[in-house]
């Protein structure tokens, strides 16, 4: 029991490190002055989830429900 404990804190830890540095990597969502202007619709905008923004958030809640589940587990495991 001991080695799946740490085995499954390393993976955390990874996890945590990778879920930190992909939410900074995310632009902000606010459009500025271009939503004022109408150049919010760009061809960018209309397929963000074929671009790097689209796979950024995919792997934001997937990672962010792994944190989730491996926090449960190693909660129940500590008891």
């Amino acid at each position: 029991m001991t080695a799946l404990k740490i085995v499954l804190s390393i993976v955390f830890v990874i996890i945590c490190i990778a879920l930190s540095v992909i939410i900074l990597m995310q632009e902000g969502k606010s459009s500025g002055l271009g939503a004022v202007a109408g150049m919010a619709d760009t061809y960018w905008g209309k397929n963000k989830g074929r671009s790097m923004e689209g796979a950024l958030e995919k792997f934001t809640k997937f990672a962010a429900v792994a944190f989730m589940v491996l926090a449960i587990i190693l909660n129940i495991l500590n008891k």
